[in-house]
């Protein structure tokens, strides 16, 4: 080998070294940045329901892995929507986190709910949490209703409690109730899943639409009963309950209808930052609450107390919430709209 062939090879031998340096140092800098700091989780409802658990949950392990002091923050209103704007414009130092209901937040990005002040797609995506089918519950001891069939008789009123305008259960309900021709009467202003739960077993309400994991703690506890499952994916908590397309013989309308709730139901609990995180930073973040995600002990907790844990990296969360977002016609877009603004 020539001397000049040497002296090109040790340059990028070199070149190569300083670069794997440089990144080690850079992640060290990252890592360094956390230790000894608060970090802010925060969860756009009140406590006790499942964004609340899964937040809780979480918590101790993000600790330990960054160094920082991670704090669950429950910061309640309009169903998701105040934290969401609020976690939009927090500073994009990494020290703020937020576990977003990406159900409710691509809904009312879609029909431009006059509350959102926030895109979606420039939130820093860290990945998805866990995402799941969602559940039709009745009150167990006077329910309105037992089988989607009885829901659709003449005369059927039926009232469902929800937090905000599009929170994941007051939109689920006006889908359910446009797609099937119900007579329904959706309340908003509860403070979260827990307390819209609590208020079909006091019997204030009749029932309530809500992720599958929050529904097997209430029907577990006795507190409610499920009816469906709202979508073609079986649940993994009710692997006997027959889902909407099961029990009703849908018109092809009806089927779009509860397959565009299903696209959207399937952006589960997303683990986000605000905008302009530094790319390095977003990095080290992204790739602790991968670690996290697939910690076995985490794991073990969430199968344990039933919160389980479906880890979908940044990319593939962001795939999906594009297409959640931008694939629908302007019809579409105001149809759904239209419809989602019977919630009160």
């Amino acid at each position: 080998m020539k001397v000049s062939s040497f002296k090109a090879l040790a340059l990028v031998v070199v070149s190569a070294a300083a670069l794997s340096l440089g990144t080690a140092s850079a992640k060290a800098d990252e890592a360094d940045f956390f230790k000894g700091k608060t970090m802010r989780l925060v969860v756009g409802y009140g406590s006790g329901g499942g964004y609340d658990a899964y937040a809780r949950m979480i918590a101790p392990y993000l600790s330990k892995r960054t160094g920082a002091n991670v704090v669950v923050e429950n910061q309640p209103g309009a169903g998701g929507l105040t934290a969401l704007n609020r976690t939009y414009i927090a500073p994009g130092d990494g020290l703020t986190m937020m576990i977003v209901n990406g159900t409710a937040a691509g809904l009312s990005q879609i029909v431009e709910e006059p509350g959102v002040k926030y895109d979606l797609g420039k939130f820093g995506i860290l990945g998805i949490v866990s995402a799941s089918p969602w559940v039709w519950l009745v009150n167990p001891d006077h329910p309105i209703v037992t089988t989607v069939a009885e829901a659709m008789k003449p005369g059927v009123k039926i009232r469902w409690s929800a937090s905000g305008p599009i929170d994941g259960l007051s939109d689920g309900a006006a889908i359910t109730c446009h797609a099937l021709k119900l007579d329904c009467q959706i309340i908003i202003g509860y403070k979260g899943s827990n307390e819209a739960a609590l208020a079909v077993t006091r019997g204030e309400m009749d029932s309530i639409y809500v992720s599958d994991t929050s529904a097997n703690n209430y029907v577990k506890s006795g507190q409610n009963k499920a009816v469906a499952t709202m979508g073609r994916k079986k649940s993994r908590f009710f692997p006997d309950l027959p889902t909407i397309f099961e029990q009703v013989k849908l018109t092809p309308e009806q089927v779009w209808w509860f397959d565009f709730r299903a696209t959207v139901d399937d952006l589960g609990r997303i683990l986000v930052t605000p905008p302009g995180v530094p790319a390095a930073r977003l990095a080290y973040l992204q790739t602790a609450v991968k670690e996290v995600l697939n910690d076995p002990k985490l794991l073990a907790e969430g199968e344990k107390s039933q919160r389980y844990i479906d880890y979908q990296d940044p990319e593939t969360t962001r795939n999906k919430v594009n297409g959640a977002v931008s694939n629908l016609t302007p019809e579409q877009k105001a149809q759904i709209k239209q419809v989602l603004s019977r919630a009160k």
